[in-house]
């Protein structure tokens, strides 16, 4: 029998993703301490090369930050993805879940690649305040919060995989509620775009007191990167309003059905602990939110708010998986 059907092989395939999810968090984190730290051009204008080198003198702490970055991202990550593909492909069968998302996942970490190396070789790092800038930044951050998604659902099917669920792409036709909770998906990547343009706009332009910062936003000759900080706010509030249509889904889900056999009771439990981590997530984004204000967004704060923003992104997309797509009933588990 081949390892990768066998249960256990299953398993390992599925932890391997989930290892695959919460590395990328880790990679966004330190990405997120290269802009705080304006250490973006620590490497000078060479790309994929470190100041022209390999491995390039690391006697400048921007350059370290920046080093260790493109080792995380195009070195390590790449490995992990193609990887987590390889692995995938060797385990599945065509049409199943797995293979679409992991293709999905390597498309966009090669754009993500090229989108970084667009940012060094453009000069839009350190204390650059262009429009292209913030154009490229968006769309970088964009392709971000797919990845980490397309990384969920791939890490999602193979979990489900593992206990002896099935999750095909002929399955897709039975989603309930898909153009709701992809336009809510939409809504809450803005947040985080808006989220991370603000973070730059902090960093740029540090304000001495709260009163200091709200003046900077009214200001008419404040720059772009300022006056954007107001649509953050705005867009969470929104985005949150599509986390209370999502949740409210997800409680009633099956409960129309006045009997529900084991596979039902096995999703309505999974859809009820995601919608809790959920609601917990959120409300701690917007305590963290409030706190990184009052502080006047200190960079631990920008990178404690930016891992807890991945996080509840992370629960947010499985949430929204269980409650249009689940998985389709089976009549075994494996022991």
């Amino acid at each position: 029998m081949n390892i990768n059907s066998a249960p256990a092989g299953r398993i390992l395939l599925a932890r391997f993703a989930w290892f695959a999810v919460f590395y990328n968090v880790a990679v966004i984190v330190w990405g997120a301490l290269v802009r705080a730290t304006g250490s973006g051009a620590g490497c000078g204008n060479h790309w994929p090369l470190c100041n022209g080198q390999i491995i390039p003198s690391l006697q400048s702490i921007h350059t370290i930050i920046e080093f260790i970055h493109r080792l995380m991202s195009g070195g390590v990550d790449g490995f992990v993805i193609l990887a987590l593909a390889a692995w995938t492909f060797q385990s599945t069968r065509k049409g199943d879940g797995p293979r679409g998302f992991a293709v999905a996942t390597g498309i966009l970490v090669f754009t993500e690649a090229l989108l970084g190396a667009l940012l060094v070789k453009l000069g839009y790092v350190t204390d650059n305040e262009s429009v292209g800038r913030v154009i490229v930044l968006a769309v970088h951050l964009s392709n971000t919060l797919l990845l980490l998604a397309a990384l969920t659902l791939t890490a999602r099917s193979l979990s489900l995989a593992a206990r002896g669920e099935s999750q095909t792409w002929a399955g897709l036709h039975r989603a309930r509620g898909i153009k709701w909770a992809t336009a809510g998906l939409v809504a809450t990547i803005f947040t985080g775009v808006t989220g991370s343009l603000a973070a730059l706009g902090d960093t740029l332009y540090p304000a001495r007191s709260l009163t200091a910062a709200f003046a900077q936003d009214y200001a008419s000759d404040s720059p772009l990167l300022l006056r954007l900080r107001l649509l953050h706010p705005i867009s969470a509030v929104f985005a949150a309003v599509f986390v209370v249509w999502l949740i409210a889904g997800s409680r009633g889900l099956l409960r129309s059905t006045p009997e529900l056999n084991a596979d039902q009771q096995v999703r309505l439990a999974r859809s009820t602990r995601f919608a809790n981590l959920v609601v917990g997530m959120l409300a701690l984004q917007f305590a963290l939110g409030i706190a990184d204000l009052l502080l006047l967004a200190p960079t631990w704060m920008q990178l404690l708010h930016l891992l807890g923003a991945d996080l509840y992104w992370v629960s947010l997309v499985l949430l929204a998986a269980e409650t249009v797509w689940p998985a389709a009933e089976t009549a075994h588990r494996p022991a």
